[in-house]
């Protein structure tokens, strides 16, 4: 399999992109904060993206670049099989963070070390920004956070609002750079 790594430009960035992209995921067990505690809880559910949800993501990508924010595409072929995002503006208490906004493998691609290469080019690409910590809010499904908990993620020591509000069932989490 030749997987090849690039920056991806505002231009190339539409819905036909994603044409043999896979967002699929069966979802079986997901982490819940429940007084205060993290537990595994039977969630059941398909996640997969309606032609709704590509057409906000590609704007969403589209203004993370024009914000001078980054966006990296795994490739096999001409194929984009990954990709992740990395927002441009910092926050948090110390103006530490920046925020991963998006790292998704294609179903058909998933456990091959796409999303590790992927997650590494965001963590250099932060840190060379001047960031110290890159936060995620980050899918809860128990193999979600075990992939980021693989890399080195642990909650976040600040909450982002907007995240938390966003996405209320998201794990908040941070990675030192």
């Amino acid at each position: 399999m030749n997987i090849h790594y690039r920056e991806l430009n505002e231009n190339e960035i539409c819905r036909d992109l994603f044409r043999q992209f896979i967002r699929r995921q069966n979802v079986v067990k997901c982490w819940r904060k429940e007084d205060n505690q993290w537990k595994i809880k039977d969630a059941p559910f398909v996640d997969d993206w309606s032609e709704e949800d590509y057409q906000i993501l590609v704007a969403c990508l589209k203004n993370t670049l024009a914000a001078g924010g980054m966006v990296y595409g795994a490739f096999c072929g001409d194929a984009l099989k990954g990709f992740v995002s990395v927002e441009s503006t910092f926050f948090g208490s110390q103006e530490e963070y920046l925020d991963l906004t998006s790292l998704h493998v294609s179903e058909d691609m998933r456990g091959n070390g796409i999303g590790k290469t992927l997650f590494q080019k965001a963590g250099v690409w932060a840190k060379e920004q001047g960031a110290k910590k890159l936060y995620i809010s980050g899918h809860s499904a128990v193999e979600t956070q075990a992939f980021y908990k693989a890399m080195g993620c642990v909650e976040a020591a600040e909450y982002n609002q907007q995240h938390v509000e966003a996405e209320p069932y998201d794990c908040q989490l941070e990675f030192p750079l």
